[in-house]
């Protein structure tokens, strides 16, 4: 079961980009959404309560904050035990 991964991400963040490479390297497909784009940071205020990048989306679960802090819950969302992702 594939389950569906939102990156919120801005230009220039060095963090987004470390996700972005992450994605790209497991080969597993994303969306991307710009919160610097009109409605998109308010959008993810809505839903998950925080307006900056880099969030990831997954499944259910999201993630914030700088690459290496969000890496962990990366690998244990992604990997064989997909039940770990909260």
């Amino acid at each position: 079961m594939t389950m569906k991964i939102i990156r919120y991400a801005s230009p220039g963040c060095l963090g987004c980009a470390a996700i972005k490479r992450y994605l790209e390297g497991r080969a597993l497909p994303f969306e991307e959404r710009d919160v610097t784009a009109p409605g998109v940071a308010e959008e993810a205020k809505a839903r998950y309560g925080l307006r900056v990048a880099p969030i990831t989306v997954i499944g259910d679960a999201f993630f914030y904050g700088p690459f290496a802090q969000q890496k962990p819950k990366l690998d244990a969302c992604l990997g064989p035990d997909v039940a770990s992702c909260h």
